[in-house]
């Protein structure tokens, strides 16, 4: 209960501090929240999951290209994927995430800020202009990140796959990136705050292009995209289970 309260406490406390420095680094910031993104975004996640004792095992870097504009496409099973996706992923992107998030205080304005973009699941229109403002900065060179599940999947599995990501894409002419978090619900299940020790891994797949898909075909994509991710969760369920077999036979060490 104790680590329960502290851990959670400083979560908060060091968000808005956090928060409260990006404001004010925002005023300098003439990248479109590229000084956010290096200078608050990411040492804010490093932090969170360092003193929460969360690690997170990656692979799969060698298939990024920080300089190309790529939408990154990753499942959700907890709300710490973002710190990890931020930490470990070495690239500058955009949260493409639900609009009323935009709304919390101090946090809101700081994702604004940053670039991030809000999108009204309940208006259709909204979220046409939402998905529209995302793929106009992908052409102006940013890269986005989406969770294409629209919210966190309770046991790990595969959710079914909103549209929206795949508009964008087709928009922009901009190359998708599957990836996959797998564990993390371990760590913070879903509509839970209790943090436990642990470590998960972040798996990045190789770039889909999306040369010769339209918005006649994309189901197609759509599922393209979503086999090569569940590909990538399979070969981790396959790491795990080794991973498993070979403990059995060495002593219980903790990190």
């Amino acid at each position: 209960m104790i680590r329960f309260l502290l851990l959670n406490g400083f979560v908060a406390v060091y968000t808005i501090l956090l928060c409260m420095f990006g404001l004010l680094l925002s005023l300098f910031d003439r990248k479109g929240g590229a000084l956010l993104h290096s200078y608050v975004a990411v040492p804010w996640a490093r932090l969170i999951l360092w003193v929460c004792g969360v690690k997170v095992q990656v692979r799969g870097l060698e298939n990024l290209d920080p300089a190309a504009a790529r939408i990154y496409l990753c499942n959700h099973q907890s709300y710490f994927d973002i710190f990890a996706l931020l930490a470990y992923l070495p690239i500058q992107f955009k949260f493409v995430m639900k609009k009323e998030l935009m709304s919390l205080p101090l946090l809101g304005p700081t994702m604004r800020r940053a670039g991030y973009i809000g999108i009204d699941r309940e208006d259709a229109r909204e979220a046409l202009k939402g998905m529209n403002q995302a793929a106009e900065k992908m052409k102006k060179g940013a890269s986005i990140l989406v969770f294409p599940e629209g919210t966190r999947s309770p046991d790990g599995s595969l959710q079914p796959f909103k549209p929206g990501a795949f508009h964008i894409a087709l928009k922009s002419q901009c190359d998708i990136v599957p990836l996959i978090i797998d564990g993390s619900r371990l760590v913070v299940p879903k509509g839970s705050l209790r943090i436990q020790k642990g470590s998960f891994a972040l798996h990045i797949g190789k770039p889909i292009p999306i040369h010769g898909y339209s918005k006649k075909n994309m189901p197609v994509l759509l599922e393209k995209v979503r086999d090569a991710m569940a590909e990538l969760m399979t070969k981790s369920e396959v790491g795990e289970q080794r991973s498993e077999v070979s403990n059995q036979t060495k002593p219980n060490v903790e990190h």
